[in-house]
């Protein structure tokens, strides 16, 4: 190999070009503080990277989820804890309007209180949350879920649940269809209810309601007929006597059958009936309104106490679907409080496993910039020194 002078010049050249793209990628370093400033400082470390800020932008996100979720919920709970105080007020003005001291002006008077506070229940149904988003609506967020039409309230909204990804694999509901919460309400005691006949004459009235034994009950529809003042019969819907009983003289007694029981104050006529039916549904608005439209009857009576009992047990029933749902939105939350401190501390291992993989470390990379610092300039001067030498140097 011939080795000429140009050739060692050019070898000293790149030589030093290779120390100071060296000295210049150290310093790209330095000045990011990253080992890794594109795939080819180390193609394994850069697709870890690169997974490893996914997975850290991904928790990022579930943080912000949970944020937004408990945001929301917060807010549907503080309506349906106004609606509670409404409907406790409620309670208390029924049992007020039902009492025989009332007159039908102090009666109209309790009317007009609820309606207002009927309205007020619309309000809140028809509640939005920070974002302007309906919260009762299901996922029809934009649109208004209550109106009134005719007296009567419908729903427009449907019956889904927005859900937010809280963390891998999990999904959390921030609402409740205002379908479930203030519309599809079971009637009575939620297993049975009780009405009396438009007909009767007598003063008998249908009060508590209670299953004593499930296992008896079949979920029919049977009638209590008074065959007398002081005796009854209980007949199912093929006209069948499945009971009969003697009502006590003081008004005072217990209808039982098929593991169920009645029970009915008053003096019931000879041929007053109580129909006895499996539950339904109803809203909340209809039992204000039904509520309201006995209240407003003139003269109260026996017949508006039997609409405000069996009104006051479709009332519980709305009472305890709005605690249900509350206990519902706190179990929710509590879990995403669980899950926002689990992502914490994932976020905290995936941050750590990041810098592990792709921070640099500048004690290493100091001592390298000083030794490339002053290899390269050996090199400079190396090749400064050679390339003003000459043969008659040499031969002096």
């Amino acid at each position: 190999m011939r080795v000429s002078t140009s050739w060692m010049a050019q070898q000293s050249v790149n030589s030093m070009m290779d120390g100071q793209s060296s000295l210049a990628d150290l310093q790209n370093r330095l000045n990011s503080g990253k080992r890794i400033n594109q795939p080819s400082d180390d193609p394994v470390g850069a697709a870890r990277a690169l997974e490893l800020s996914h997975m850290t932008a991904d928790v990022a996100q579930y943080q912000r989820n949970i944020s937004s979720a408990n945001a929301r919920l917060g807010i549907e709970d503080q309506a349906l804890s106004t609606s509670t105080d409404a409907l406790n007020r409620v309670r208390t003005l029924v049992l007020q309007g039902i009492t025989g001291s009332q007159t039908d002006q102090t009666r109209g008077d309790i009317a007009a209180e609820l309606t207002q506070i009927r309205q007020q229940l619309m309000g809140l149904a028809n509640g939005k949350d920070g974002n302007g988003d309906y919260l009762f609506a299901g996922n029809q967020t934009g649109a208004q879920p209550f109106s009134m039409q005719g007296g009567a309230v419908n729903y427009q909204g449907d019956n889904g649940q927005r859900m937010v990804a809280a963390g891998p694999g999990m999904q959390v509901a921030t609402g409740d269809p205002g379908s479930a919460v203030f519309m599809n309400i079971p009637t009575g005691n939620g297993t049975f209810q009780v009405s009396a006949a438009a007909g009767n004459t007598g003063s008998g009235v249908s009060g508590s309601i209670s299953v004593t034994d499930r296992t008896q009950w079949d979920n029919g529809t049977y009638s209590i007929k008074f065959t007398a003042p002081n005796a009854y019969e209980v007949r199912d819907a093929g006209n069948n006597v499945v009971s009969t009983g003697s009502y006590a003289s003081d008004g005072n007694s217990v209808v039982a059958f098929r593991g169920v029981q009645i029970g009915i104050t008053g003096t019931p006529a000879a041929g007053d009936s109580f129909s006895v039916a499996p539950s339904g549904q109803q809203d909340i608005f209809t039992t204000l309104g039904n509520i309201i439209s006995a209240l407003q009857t003139t003269g109260g009576g026996t017949a508006m106490q039997n609409t405000l009992n069996q009104q006051f047990s479709n009332l519980d029933q709305a009472m305890g679907t709005i605690t249900q749902t509350r206990a519902a939105i706190g179990g929710r939350m509590n879990a995403l409080d669980q899950q926002q401190s689990l992502n914490g501390d994932l976020s905290l291992q995936y941050q750590s496993s990041l810098s592990d993989v792709q921070d640099l470390d500048y004690y290493d990379a100091i001592s390298k910039l000083n030794l490339q610092n002053t290899a390269l300039q050996a090199a400079q001067m190396t090749y400064t020194k050679v390339q003003s030498s000459t043969l008659f140097d040499y031969l002096r």
